[in-house]
């Protein structure tokens, strides 16, 4: 990674924070963008971007350098209601968020991650779109979304060696999730649906999203990783 030019989008907290911190201590440089400065990206003195996915993002263009190695997409919603009460205009907002930010910071970015001959996005989705799970409508339809974007890109842009892979967590120890982990009831509760017994950490995502980002994954492209404590397969 050392001297790779990484753009982090959603990397005030969690996985995205995780992942920049990651990558700046490999040696990266690392580009990050979110809707807030938080005190932790702050700490790091990365370049930062302030943008909001569902708005105009035309400054990303001026902010970025001329060869992207890499993009990573982090923003992400958990919108877990019945049916019956989700709004439409929540199942609007949890695509514009989920996917149509994405395909908007993947279209501004094109043009520098060809200018690099060999690079890779990393996206994430979730186990809920593998594995059905009640409440789970939203969030679900997005991102089996994700996947589906990623797979046809992997497939168009190969000749442009541009690599597409997304990363499918099982329920992680994020700000994102914090309502769903936030008595110690609720969190062995959650720990306890998982075959390996314990919900994952924003680094254990990280980490395999990094890998994911360099070379050593050079023969991976239109995949959709598991990192669910073996949520997705086992019983």
């Amino acid at each position: 990674m050392n001297n790779k030019n990484i753009l982090v989008v959603g990397a005030s907290s969690g996985i995205g924070l995780a992942l920049a911190k990651q990558l700046q201590a490999k040696g990266a440089n690392v580009f990050t963008a979110s809707r807030n400065h938080s005190e932790a990206l702050k700490a790091t003195g990365l370049p930062f971007l302030s943008l909001d996915v569902t708005s105009d993002i035309s400054a990303l263009e001026g902010f970025l350098p001329e060869t992207l190695h890499g993009l990573v997409y982090a923003p992400g919603t958990i919108n877990l209601k019945p049916i019956t009460r989700l709004t439409e205009a929540e199942f609007t907002n949890d695509f514009q968020v989920n996917v149509v930010g994405a395909v908007k910071v993947i279209q501004v970015s094109l043009k520098k991650l060809k200018a690099s001959g060999s690079s890779s996005v990393v996206m994430y989705s979730t186990v809920a779109a593998a594995v059905g799970m009640p409440f789970h409508a939203s969030v679900a339809a997005s991102k089996a979304a994700i996947e589906g974007l990623a797979r046809s890109l992997a497939s168009e842009l190969a000749s442009s060696k541009i690599r597409f892979n997304v990363v499918a967590p099982s329920l992680t120890d994020t700000p994102l999730a914090g309502t769903l982990l936030s008595t110690p009831e609720k969190r062995e509760a959650s720990d306890k649906r998982h075959p390996l017994g314990r919900v994952g950490t924003p680094e254990e995502l990280a980490s395999i999203s990094a890998f994911l980002l360099s070379d050593e994954s050079g023969w991976i492209s239109g995949q959709t990783i598991g990192v669910d404590g073996g949520m997705s397969k086992l019983r």
